[in-house]
């Protein structure tokens, strides 16, 4: 989305040719494919790993720290491990996302007219707040210190980077 925003504020008239269809299907199939399998690896390390307290979780969903709680200690670094591979994933995305968007606010900056600012900020803030709101929740959620956890609090955290960003993504777009 961030890449979508950048050519219809910084290249408007390249737009039909920069995202065509040909570019939208390698865009959504690079997405599909790597949520695939960043998915397919997660499944698969999560059942591989022998849970030794119990197999009964906080929560209504499986979220990987809830599971992590219940691992054998000498199996939680594999999947720290994965957590560090997917991490790094993240960063590449997150720093494309921010180069994205200080390109688009360097343009929107440029535009003289207030309602052409107006109109390109309303374009974009809605999916830098979904985009922010998923960040700083995901980052609470997987690196908060153990000791300010309580079931309760990882509950909302949890819903709030994984079930509200996707509920609100058809009103942004």
């Amino acid at each position: 989305m961030s890449y979508d925003r950048y050519v219809a504020i910084c290249q408007p008239l390249h737009y039909g040719t920069l995202l065509g269809s040909r570019a939208c299907v390698h865009m959504a199939a690079a997405a599909w494919g790597t949520g695939f399998l960043y998915a397919v690896l997660h499944t698969a390390n999560t059942f591989s790993i022998p849970l030794c307290q119990g197999n009964a979780l906080d929560q209504f969903f499986c979220e990987i720290p809830q599971i992590l709680k219940l691992s054998c200690p000498h199996y939680y670094l594999r999947e720290v491990g994965l957590l560090v591979v997917s991490a790094c994933l993240f960063f590449g995305c997150f720093v494309f996302i921010v180069l994205s968007y200080v390109q688009i606010f360097r343009a929107m900056l440029r535009i003289p007219s207030e309602q052409g600012r107006h109109k390109a900020f309303s374009t974009c803030l809605p999916h830098l707040a979904v985009v922010s709101l998923f960040i700083s929740t995901s980052f609470f959620a997987y690196l908060k210190p153990p000791s300010i956890s309580s079931p309760f609090l990882d509950l909302v955290v949890a819903v709030l980077y994984s079930v509200v960003p996707p509920a609100v993504n058809p009103l942004i777009y």
